[in-house]
């Protein structure tokens, strides 16, 4: 028979709960007071019970009354070990069946089987001890205070009949009041502390639940952001290389077509270049390292020598771009973030210009000016509209956008801006600027 509790509220409202509260407990310190008294107040049960029995059958001789009496304490005896059985296992995870609805049933059971018990021998009078004490665990307060005020008449009526006396002496009265009492004290203190506990444990599963549910959100975090480099990268270096090599090995096979054997193999080279290039690319991009480039040379020549291959994969492809760099203040060592950061725009903006802008001429400016370094990518093409660009960048629907999109992005990291200003017919410029907190770097050699 399980055994179930009545937690209460401020108002005397009850909440169904189990008597062995500690067990799945994660409050340490409190759990072993409350499985201290609760063990304290098994056995008190079972030593109670003993004794009376015990006092009975020496005194009882060959009483048939005596032996019923015995057999109904080994009733109550089974009872509530049953009870107290069931809820361990239940606590424990040993079985799905859960007691605790039937806990104010096995307490009335075990309350009328005690009154038969009384009624019987006085000797079972001091087993109202730790059934007060149930009955304020279990019951809400409205109804266990009347319970165990009947319950302990019941004792001092039990124990006047067996004194013989003709009024109730004052030790009857007294013994029985005071034990009530602290009984209901004592179980209103394990109450409050089978609450703390409770409290304590439903904070730490809220804990548990919030600590996984965190690490779920920044491993997904985790998971986009790599996913955003990723895409950033790709774009920036393979994308751009690919779309290169396609584009100069259709102009090659029109060489090809045309008899034009020179021309077309030095478009070859170039593929072949191009795709050298993009392969020491991906092998650094695996191992998550920088370009290539700024590891054999310094940002300067980077964007000098792309300036070069713009010029040179434009011309394979048939068309004039002239790709020229320009250098403002001494240069300073920067940090490899800021590096990258610049030679993937200057990378991102030529292949715009060259893929889209139609353009004659494109000048790639960087200057070193103390407290920051600023990249300005200007060509004299079409131009377009900026109307809706952020937009475009935010969302973009079609593939275009990306690109500046992961400027952006790679610009913000750094507490950088990114201007573009541009008008249909009048060109294209595009303007970061990175801070250097204040500290000039040092000049390189």
């Amino acid at each position: 028979m399980p055994v179930t509790e009545s937690r209460h509220t401020p108002d005397g409202a009850g909440v169904q709960g189990s008597i062995d509260p500690l067990s799945g407990l994660d409050a340490a310190p409190l759990a072993a007071v409350l499985r201290a008294l609760r063990v304290t107040l098994h056995v008190g049960f079972a030593a109670l019970l003993g004794v009376a029995v015990l006092r009975l059958l020496i005194s009882g001789g060959g009483d048939p009354l005596h032996y019923a009496l015995t057999g109904t304490a080994a009733v109550l005896a089974g009872v509530y070990l049953f009870g107290t059985i069931m809820e361990k296992r239940f606590a424990a995870g040993s079985t799905d069946f859960d007691p605790r609805r039937y806990g104010v049933l096995w307490l009335g059971i075990i309350t009328v089987l005690w009154f038969v018990l009384l009624a019987g021998s006085a000797d079972f009078a001091w087993l109202a001890f730790p059934l007060f004490f149930l009955h304020v665990h279990l019951l809400p307060r409205r109804v266990a205070l009347p319970a165990i005020a009947l319950m302990t008449a019941a004792v001092v009526a039990a124990q006047w009949t067996a004194s013989g006396l003709p009024l109730p002496h004052l030790a009857v009265v007294l013994g029985p009041l005071f034990g009530a009492a602290f009984s209901v004290v004592t179980g209103l203190a394990y109450r409050a502390l089978y609450r703390e506990a409770e409290n304590q444990r439903r904070a730490a599963d809220v804990l548990r639940s919030t600590r996984a549910e965190l690490a779920a959100t920044q491993h997904d975090a985790g998971v986009v952001a790599e996913r955003e480099r990723l895409a950033r990268e790709i774009h920036d270096t393979l994308a751009q290389g690919l779309s290169s090599i396609v584009l100069v090995a259709r102009a090659a096979e029109k060489s090809i077509a045309d008899g034009d054997t020179a021309t077309a193999t030095a478009r070859l080279a170039l593929v072949q270049q191009t795709a050298s290039e993009n392969l020491a690319e991906a092998r650094n991009f695996v191992r998550g390292l920088s370009s290539p480039e700024l590891q054999e040379s310094s940002l300067v020549d980077s964007l000098r020598r792309l300036c070069i291959n713009t010029e040179t994969s434009s011309a394979a492809r048939g068309a004039g771009l002239r790709c020229r760099f320009e250098l403002d203040g001494d240069p300073t060592e920067l940090p490899q973030q800021y590096r990258v950061t610049l030679l993937r725009a200057a990378q991102a903006s030529l292949a715009n210009v060259r893929d889209h802008a139609a353009a004659g001429n494109a000048v790639v400016t960087v200057a070193f000016l103390g407290s920051e370094v600023t990249l300005d990518i200007f060509d004299d093409g079409i131009g377009f509209n900026p109307a809706g660009l952020a937009a475009r960048m935010q969302a973009p629907t079609d593939g275009s956008g990306f690109g500046l999109r992961s400027l952006q992005e790679r610009v913000t990291a750094l507490h950088g801006s990114l201007d573009i200003e541009s008008a249909p017919g009048e060109g294209t410029v595009v303007a970061i600027r990175l801070p250097l907190g204040g500290t000039p770097g040092r000049p390189t050699q």
